[in-house]
Order: C-alpha cells, then sequence, then structure tokens
C-alpha cells in the first residue's frame, strides 16, 4: 500500500515538475522567435479583438503596421528613449534607481507611486500579456522582461517596443498611429509630431495628439527640449 502511495506521489510530482517545465520553456520559445520573426500580432491585440465581438461600443478593428526601426525618424527615438528610459542601455530590464525614486516620491506626497516600467517590462506586457493589474501579470511579466534581456540585443528590443506600443483606442505602433492621427508615414514625421506621440504615451486612450490640452504640450515642450540636448546611441538607430 506504501509503495503505491509512493509511487502515486512520485507520477504527481514528475507531472508536476513537467509542467512548470513547459510553461518556463514557452515563453522562452516565444522570445526566440520575435528574435527573427516580427509579431504578425499581440496578445492585447488578440485580447482586444475578442472583446469587441462582445461589446458594440468598439466601432473599429485593431489598427497595426510594422516598421523597420530603420524607417523611424530619428528624432522620435531619441524622444522616446529619454522620455520613457533613458537608462536603456544601462539596466538589464528593471531601473531600480527609478523603482526608488517614485518609491520615494510616493512617500513625501503620500500619492500612489508613479509607474517606473522601463521599455523592456513595457514591452514584454504589450506583446504577451494584457493590461490589467494584477500579481499574476507582474509575476509573468518579470519573466518575460528576463528573458528578452537575455536573449534579444537593446535594439530588437527598441525596434519591438516601438510598433507595439499603444498610441490610442485600437492604434498599435508608430506606423499605424503616424497614419491615423498625421495621415502620414512615420518616416516622414516632424520633431514636433514626434513628440506629440510621445507624450500622449501615459494615457493615450485619453490624450488626442490632434487636440492637445495644456498638459499634453507641456509634456510635449519638455519632450522635445530633453531629445534636442543629447544624440542617439549607435547601438539604437544603426
Amino acid at each position: 500500500m506504501a509503495n503505491r502511495l509512493n509511487k502515486k506521489t512520485t507520477r504527481r510530482l514528475r507531472l508536476a515538475f513537467i509542467g512548470v517545465l513547459i510553461l518556463l520553456i514557452i515563453p522562452a520559445i516565444q522570445v526566440l522567435l520575435i528574435r527573427f520573426i516580427n509579431p504578425p500580432a499581440t496578445m492585447p491585440m488578440i485580447l482586444r479583438s475578442i472583446h469587441s465581438r462582445f461589446d458594440s461600443s468598439m466601432t473599429h478593428a485593431n489598427k497595426f503596421q510594422w516598421v523597420s526601426i530603420r524607417n523611424v525618424p530619428e528624432s522620435f527615438l531619441t524622444c522616446v528613449w529619454q522620455s520613457e528610459d533613458r537608462h536603456f542601455l544601462e539596466h538589464f530590464g528593471f531601473d531600480w534607481e527609478e523603482i526608488q525614486n517614485a518609491r520615494e516620491e510616493a512617500k513625501a506626497t503620500g500619492k500612489l507611486a508613479r509607474g517606473a516600467s522601463t521599455m523592456t517590462q513595457q514591452c514584454a506586457r504589450s506583446l504577451f500579456l494584457w493590461q490589467s493589474r494584477s500579481w499574476l501579470r507582474k509575476g509573468m511579466e518579470a519573466y518575460y522582461t528576463v528573458l528578452l534581456e537575455l536573449l534579444l540585443p537593446k535594439k530588437r528590443i527598441f525596434e519591438l517596443y516601438i510598433n507595439v506600443i499603444e498610441l490610442g483606442d485600437g492604434i498599435y505602433g508608430l506606423e499605424a498611429a503616424s497614419h491615423h492621427y498625421y495621415g502620414i508615414a512615420a518616416i516622414s514625421m516632424t520633431k514636433e509630431e514626434s513628440a506629440m506621440l510621445v507624450a500622449i504615451m501615459p494615457n493615450p486612450k485619453q490624450w488626442d495628439p490632434n487636440k492637445p490640452g495644456e498638459r499634453v504640450l507641456r509634456r510635449q515642450k519638455v519632450i522635445l527640449e530633453r531629445g534636442g540636448n543629447v544624440a542617439l546611441p549607435e547601438r539604437l538607430h544603426n
């Protein structure tokens, strides 16, 4: 009897180990694939498409068009890098300095801590996960973030980021956004247009680059100043 129970326990543990191993391997395979293949869709796009079938208020389909980083204005790349994650080339997916600063600011003001996600974290979330907050999503996001940093060069992460980040309700990536808002290809955008799209990133579903409020205009001004004072590292463009 005892031997039979031991065999059952051993079998269950083996199956559990295999299950965990599969769950760890699948994300690694996903990340390796996008090193060489441009993703045709992302998890948020898929979830939005499913949701739209049951919500009549969602009137338009996902807008997504891939653009090579070579065909993105340097002004946009510089603005994104400086505004969203200026330590991108220095960290390994997590900017602990920014996280600590956000905690100290929250403690001093009594407000909730501001977001301190790196571009790699945002890329992981925008590619493979969902937007609502939970400990499960945060844990999976951290795992995907480590995999992205381990298996992909920084330039590829940067290219993925500018193609999958949401820039409006159902508008994913820079190329789709430039066509939607300005009626032009991303490569033709001016510095001001580039900075405006970066300015709406914190709240893309509520802020309209064609009808910016004072807050968005202030953000655009700061972003232009930051982008104009530095040169884009060659690792992120050439």
